[in-house]
């Protein structure tokens, strides 16, 4: 009785780490178009890690731009204003679901 019970186990086992690699195999694939766009996202979060760090050399660059181009630097300012507030409303949304 024990040894049917291991050798069913061991059946079921077998059949769940094929099951396993089938839908490693699937996920892969469907992952592929997505490639570029991570590996994008995935080096904009290293530089923002890397800033986020180094907080004067992101004070002192936007205080060089200002000096010259204090325009652009206000432009700048603003886009990265909303671009937060986008993130913050889906990360809200993302939330809530």
């Amino acid at each position: 009785m024990k040894n049917k019970t291991l050798e069913e186990l061991a059946l079921y086992r077998a059949a769940l780490a094929t099951q396993a690699a089938v839908q490693r195999t699937q996920l892969s694939q469907a992952a592929i178009p997505l490639r570029g766009g991570l590996a994008m996202a995935d080096r904009g979060l290293a530089a923002v890690h890397h800033i986020a760090k180094r907080p004067v050399l992101l004070v002192g660059t936007l205080a060089f731009a200002a000096a010259f181009r204090p325009k652009r630097v206000a432009g700048w300012l603003m886009q990265g204003w909303e671009i937060w507030r986008m993130a913050l409303t889906v990360k809200r949304h993302l939330s809530r679901s």
